[in-house]
């Protein structure tokens, strides 16, 4: 385990907490973890936030929480992952000295809105500034669904893991392609409206990558919007959900970024990607 030290020069360079760094190296080894596992690694697909920062851009929002898409519907099984997780622990301490605390584990199944299972994971760890209490070990949280149509075929991503203690094979995990990524977002955006999401869609509209995909994301956000059963997102549909957006815009992104942008910048460019995606 890479000693305090490093934790907290890294949280002096960007200026953010050193939890936050904790949690972020944390996050490398468990997603190591889930890769290493002969059930999961082909079965997984990392997407999300968290994938957005560990697999494609390494300067960006720290995120805290893994979201995955499972292919095998019998993954949703308080047993099942409460052992495999044990399993993902041991292997993780034996590789890096994170120590997950298996006695707190806690996996949640549950009918979402439409009637399909999903699952809400606690994953409680002692990192290297983790307190030693019980009480006070910081936690990660797994989002698991299979409720979700994967329109493009996943891909095999390094993982973006910035820590002395890089294995040198590196650590990779199977996620969204990007053009499914940025769908994904927007189709986020359109149904719940969160700081981060809005944060997230402008930032891939961009991004460089982005400038010639327009057709090929509105391909694949329109078959997701379909098999949701939800319309197709608009400008006009979102506005009305601007003071909420805005009211929780500090509270949800200000501790994962060194300096936070004003709402309206973000906001404001919204009529523009609009005019680009449909265009």
């Amino acid at each position: 385990m890479i000693p305090k030290q490093e934790i907290l020069r890294a949280a002096t360079y960007t200026g953010l907490s050193a939890h936050v760094i904790e949690k972020d190296y944390v996050l490398g080894w468990l997603l190591a973890g889930i890769n290493s596992h002969e059930a999961l690694s082909n079965n997984w697909v990392f997407k999300g936030g968290t994938c957005m920062k560990k697999c494609y851009f390494e300067t960006y929002r720290f995120s805290e929480d893994l979201d995955f898409t499972l292919k095998t519907a019998a993954h949703l099984n308080k047993k099942f992952l409460k052992k495999t997780f044990m399993e993902i622990g041991e292997w993780i301490y034996e590789a890096s000295g994170i120590e997950f605390a298996a006695e707190f584990m806690k996996f949640d199944i549950f009918e979402n809105p439409r009637g399909k299972l999903s699952c809400e994971g606690r994953i409680f760890y002692r990192g290297p500034i983790a307190p030693t209490s019980a009480r006070q070990l910081p936690r990660i949280k797994l989002d698991l669904t299979t409720d979700e149509l994967i329109v493009e075929t996943p891909v095999v991503n390094i993982v973006k893991h910035p820590y002395s203690d890089e294995p040198q094979e590196k650590i990779k995990i199977q996620c969204y392609p990007y053009i499914e990524m940025f769908a994904e977002k927007i189709r986020a955006l359109a149904e719940r409206t969160r700081p981060r999401d809005l944060y997230d869609v402008i930032n891939f509209y961009h991004l460089p990558e982005s400038r010639n995909l327009a057709k090929e994301v509105h391909r694949v956000l329109l078959k997701k919007c379909e098999f949701k059963n939800i319309p197709f997102p608009t400008h006009a549909a979102l506005d009305m959900h601007r003071l909420s957006c805005m009211a929780g815009w500090n509270d949800q992104l200000a501790h994962q970024l060194p300096v936070l942008p004003a709402f309206e910048s973000f906001w404001g460019q919204l009529p523009e990607f609009f005019n680009w995606l449909v265009e």
